[in-house]
């Protein structure tokens, strides 16, 4: 079944909302009850976002494809499976939706709707770890809805939760996350001076990613049984 643009777009709000209220839910949740045990907190955030990319990308991918995030849309316009004028309705609901998102876990929690994070991550291993959590991403998605796309969700969701581990960052690698992140002086908040480099890297990680599977798989093949 083909859902129109206005059906996708909308998926793409609710599910990147939903991402975004558990990233900072549970890390809100994770720091109060943790007692200053920063890796506790951490692991609380970790599973309810590994969790819920699970739950999202299988409620959702047959409706608007699951993106939620920014470069995996411009991953799929660069390859053509997503034509750019419609890239950019993807990109205003993903953004849109994870700043909702935010609002959301705020108002949970008692918070202010918006309050810019204070909490810095910056520097090259930052970046390093934004370029490499980006772009396993990119390359999970490509390799498991080539070859195993019954696997995706769960595979995109195992990949995050030890990309939280593995990466200095703990693995943002979403553009919409980032911005939205920034308006949540949090647990899982990012300093706003701090997000260009984020994204950039992001983006790059991206691109890297997508044109090396081209590369690797030029055409599409039979899905493996």
């Amino acid at each position: 079944m083909k859902f129109d643009l206005r059906s996708r777009a909308v998926a793409e709000f609710l599910g990147t909302a939903f991402l975004l209220a558990a990233v900072v839910g549970s890390g809100i949740m994770g720091e109060r009850l943790a007692a200053g045990n920063v890796a506790t907190a951490l692991l609380a955030n970790t599973l309810s976002t590994g969790a819920i990319l699970v739950v999202l990308v299988l409620a959702l991918a047959p409706i608007s494809g699951a993106h939620f995030n920014p470069v995996v849309t411009m991953a799929m316009s660069v390859t053509g499976d997503l034509p750019w004028r419609e890239a950019s309705v993807y990109w205003a609901a993903q953004i849109s939706g994870a700043f909702a998102g935010v609002v959301s876990a705020h108002l949970m929690f008692g918070l202010p709707l918006f309050f810019a994070s204070n909490r810095p991550r910056h520097g090259t291993a930052q970046l390093w770890s934004e370029f490499v959590a980006t772009f396993g991403l990119i390359f999970v998605i490509w390799a498991c809805s080539r070859f195993r796309p019954s696997a995706t969700a769960f595979a995109v969701g195992a990949y995050i939760t030890s990309a939280y581990w593995f990466t200095a960052s703990t693995s943002f690698a979403n553009p919409a996350v980032t911005l939205a992140r920034s308006a949540s002086d949090t647990f899982a908040g990012i300093r706003p001076s701090d997000v260009p480099g984020f994204i950039m890297a992001q983006v790059v990680g991206a691109l890297a990613a997508t044109f090396l599977f081209k590369w690797l798989v030029p055409v599409r093949v039979s899905p493996a049984k």
